[in-house]
C-alpha cells in the first residue's frame, strides 16, 4: 500500500501558530477535502507536503518511490517555455517518450516533406513502442482536449491567467502521482470542465488533497474531510454533506462541554477564594486543575460563524437600466443594443465563457467604464459597492481595525441596533486578538476577507460582485450568503461556482460571447441541467431531424421590427405596473414579519405573496420582451 504518514508536524508564521503537531495518514486512492477559514494555513500545509516548503519540527513517512504531484494557486513556470514543454517536463521514461514523440509530430508538421523529421518521428514511435507509452500518450490528449489546451507552442507568458491553469493543472494530472495535491483546481474553469475534472478525480488510481471553495465539487469527489482551525486538524469521513452533520453534532457537544467546564470553574474560582487556609501543601492538586480549567476558558476555540444582518437605505423603482446599449474592446463585441433593468431585491447571477464580457458588464454598471453608445442611468436611491477582483489598494501598515474605522466606529443592524467594528469583527471571522494585527501581516485571502467587510460595512444597497469564490474560504462565502439572503437591496455576481449560485441568485444572464446575451429564470444547476438534456435529445436525433430542429429554432426573416399598437401601450405603463406589485410584494412581507405565530394567517399571506412574485416575474419577462424593440 502506498500511504502517506504526517507525524507531529509544527509550522509557525510571525506569532501565529499554523500547524500544532499536527498528524494524519492519507492512505492509497483516498480522497480527501482540506477547507478552512483562509489564514489558518491550508496552503502552507500543502507546500510542506509538495516539499515546497519546510515544517518547523515533525515528519513525512512514505515509500521511497512515492510521487507527489502540486497544483498551487499562482501557477508559475519561466514564461518562454512552450506548453508542450511544460506539460511533458516530467522525468519519467514514459513521459519523455511522449514528450520526444509529440516534438517529433510538431517538427513533422513544419515541414512534413523533410527526411530529418521523417526519421525523427519513426525513431520518437520506436520509443514509444518500448515503453509502451501509447496509452499515456492518449491519455495526455484526452486531458489536454478537454481542458482547451490545442496550441503546444504557445509560450507559458503569452497565455492568460485562466490559460495558465490550465496548463498546471494539465501538467500534475498526466505525470499521474501516487498523490494529487490541488489548491483551488476549479479556478478559471468552465462547467463542463469542472464536471469532466470531478469524473476523472473520481476514477484517479491514486490519493487526492484539494483545497476548493467548490462546495459541489467536494460532495461529489472527496470521500474524508480534513478541516484546519488554530493549529488543529479535525476529521470527518465522508464527504461536504456529512461533515456539515458532522461539525453540527461536534460544536453542540463541545458547547455542553464548555458549559460544564465553566460551572466546576466557579466552584473552583469560590475555592480559591476563600482564604490560604482552606488552601494548604496537600491541596496542590486541586489548584493545578483550577489553573488548567482557567487556560481551558481562555484558550481560543475554533471560530463559529454568526449572522451578519446590516440596515440598507431604501432602493426607488428604478435601480440601474441600460438602454440599448454598445460596447466593444478593439475588434472584439462585448454588448450589443442590450437592454437591462435591475430592480431592488434583484438577484442577478452572470455566466459564460472566458473573455466573454462579463467582468466588462459589471465595470460599466459600476460606472468605471462608460458605454461607446447608448443610456446608463443608476438611481438616485443607490449606493452601490464592488467586490473586484482585486483589492482596492491597502495601506498595509495599517492595522485591521483602523481600516474598517475608515468607514465607521459602528454600524446599524436591521433592527435598528449597532454594532461596533469589534463586533463586526469577529462576526467576519477575525478573533480580538487579530484586531491589532497590521494588515500586511495577513495572508492573501485574510486581505479579502477583510476587503470584503469593508464594503458590507458601507451598507450597500446594490452590491456587484466579481468572483467572490475564487478568494474566499468555504466559512466567509457562508456568511456572505447569508448577508446577501437578508439584504433588502439588488446584488449582481458573476461567478462560476454552482453551490454559490444556487443559493443566491434566481435569474442568470448568460454570456455566449461576440454580444450574444440571453436571460434565464431559474437557478446555475437548472440552467446546465436543461442545456444537458437538450444536448442528449440531439445526441439522439439524426442528423437530418437535427437540421429540422435548428430550422425550427432559427428566427424568421421577416421578424417584427416595431411595438404593435396594444404594445406601446403596455410599454407606456409596465413600470408602473412593476412598482405597485414591488409595494405590494413589501406590504405583504412587513404583515408576515408582524404574525408572530399566527400560521393560519401566515400561510394565507405567503399564498398572496407567491402569486404577486410570479405577477412580478411574468411582468419583467413582459418588459425585457418590450425592451428589444
Amino acid at each position: 500500500m502506498k500511504d502517506l504518514k504526517v507525524d507531529n508536524l509544527t509550522k509557525t508564521y510571525g506569532d501565529k501558530m499554523l500547524l500544532d503537531h499536527v498528524s494524519f495518514l492519507i492512505r492509497e486512492n483516498e480522497r480527501i477535502g482540506l477547507i478552512g477559514i483562509n489564514g489558518t494555513g491550508k496552503s502552507s500545509l500543502m507546500k510542506i507536503l509538495a516539499d515546497k516548503d519546510q515544517a518547523d519540527s515533525g515528519q513525512l513517512i512514505h515509500p521511497n518511490d512515492y510521487e507527489i504531484g502540486y497544483l498551487s494557486q499562482e501557477t508559475t513556470f519561466p514564461a518562454d517555455l512552450t506548453v508542450l514543454q511544460i506539460i511533458f517536463q516530467g522525468q519519467a521514461p514514459i513521459l519523455r517518450a511522449v514528450r520526444v514523440y509529440e516534438e517529433a509530430l510538431l517538427s513533422l508538421e513544419k515541414n512534413p516533406s523533410s527526411q530529418t523529421a521523417q526519421e525523427k518521428l519513426a525513431k520518437a514511435q520506436e520509443i514509444m513502442n518500448k515503453e509502451d507509452a501509447w496509452l499515456a500518450h492518449t491519455n495526455a490528449q484526452m486531458i489536454l482536449t478537454q481542458l482547451g489546451l490545442t496550441n503546444m507552442n504557445a509560450t507559458f507568458g503569452s497565455l492568460s491567467g485562466g490559460q495558465q491553469k490550465r496548463v498546471g493543472l494539465a501538467q500534475v494530472l498526466i505525470e499521474a502521482p501516487d498523490l494529487l495535491l490541488l489548491d483551488e483546481p476549479t479556478n478559471h474553469l468552465d462547467y463542463k470542465t469542472i464536471i469532466w475534472l470531478e469524473n476523472y478525480l473520481k476514477s484517479y488510481k491514486g490519493s487526492l488533497l484539494v483545497i476548493t471553495h467548490d462546495r459541489y465539487f467536494l460532495d461529489h469527489v472527496t470521500t474524508m474531510i480534513y478541516e484546519l482551525a488554530n493549529g488543529h486538524l479535525y476529521e470527518y469521513r465522508g464527504n461536504y454533506q456529512d461533515y456539515l452533520s458532522q461539525k453540527a453534532e461536534r460544536i453542540a457537544v463541545e458547547k455542553d462541554q464548555a458549559y460544564k467546564r465553566k460551572q466546576l470553574y466557579k466552584q473552583e474560582l469560590a475555592w480559591m477564594r476563600a482564604g490560604v487556609q482552606a488552601r494548604g501543601t496537600k491541596q496542590q492538586a486541586r489548584k493545578e486543575r483550577f489553573y488548567q480549567l482557567q487556560n481551558s476558558l481562555t484558550t481560543t476555540t475554533q471560530q463559529t460563524m454568526d449572522d451578519i444582518s446590516l440596515s440598507n437605505k431604501r432602493l426607488g423603482k428604478k435601480v440601474l437600466e441600460i438602454q440599448h446599449g454598445n460596447y466593444n474592446i478593439e475588434q472584439y463585441v462585448i454588448l450589443k443594443d442590450f437592454n437591462l433593468l435591475i430592480q431592488s431585491n434583484e438577484r442577478l447571477g452572470i455566466i459564460g465563457k472566458n473573455g466573454s464580457g462579463k467582468t466588462t458588464l459589471l465595470n460599466i454598471l459600476a460606472g468605471i467604464i462608460p458605454l461607446d453608445s447608448g443610456v446608463y442611468q443608476i438611481g438616485e436611491t443607490v449606493r452601490l459597492a464592488y467586490y473586484t477582483q482585486t483589492n482596492a489598494v491597502i495601506d498595509e501598515n495599517k492595522r485591521i481595525i483602523a481600516y474598517l474605522e475608515e468607514v465607521a466606529h459602528q454600524v446599524t443592524q436591521q433592527d435598528g441596533t449597532q454594532i461596533s467594528v469589534a463586533q463586526m469583527l469577529e462576526r467576519f471571522l477575525f478573533p480580538r486578538y487579530m484586531h491589532g494585527t497590521l494588515i500586511k501581516k495577513l495572508s492573501g485571502g485574510e486581505k479579502r476577507r477583510l476587503f470584503l467587510l469593508k464594503l458590507l460595512m458601507q451598507q450597500p444597497n446594490v452590491l456587484l460582485l466579481d468572483e467572490p469564490t475564487n478568494d474566499l474560504d468555504v466559512e466567509t462565502l457562508t456568511i456572505l450568503e447569508d448577508y446577501i439572503q437578508s439584504m433588502k437591496g439588488a446584488v449582481i455576481t458573476v461567478s462560476h461556482d454552482r453551490y454559490f449560485l444556487d443559493k443566491i441568485v434566481d435569474k442568470l444572464l448568460i454570456f455566449s460571447g461576440d454580444g450574444k446575451i440571453k436571460s434565464y429564470y431559474g437557478t446555475a444547476s437548472q440552467y446546465y441541467e436543461s442545456l444537458e438534456h437538450s444536448q442528449k435529445q440531439l445526441n439522439n436525433l439524426p442528423i437530418a431531424e437535427i437540421d429540422n430542429v435548428a430550422k425550427k429554432n432559427r428566427k424568421p426573416r421577416d421578424e417584427k421590427k416595431k411595438m404593435t399598437y396594444k404594445e406601446q401601450q403596455e410599454w407606456k405603463t409596465i413600470e408602473n405596473d412593476i412598482e405597485k406589485i414591488e409595494n405590494e410584494i413589501t406590504i405583504l412581507e412587513n404583515e408576515m414579519e408582524q404574525c408572530g405565530s399566527d400560521f393560519e394567517k401566515l400561510g394565507n399571506l405567503q399564498q398572496k405573496l407567491d402569486e404577486a412574485n410570479q405577477k412580478l416575474d411574468e411582468k419583467m419577462e413582459r418588459w425585457e420582451y418590450l425592451s428589444q424593440f
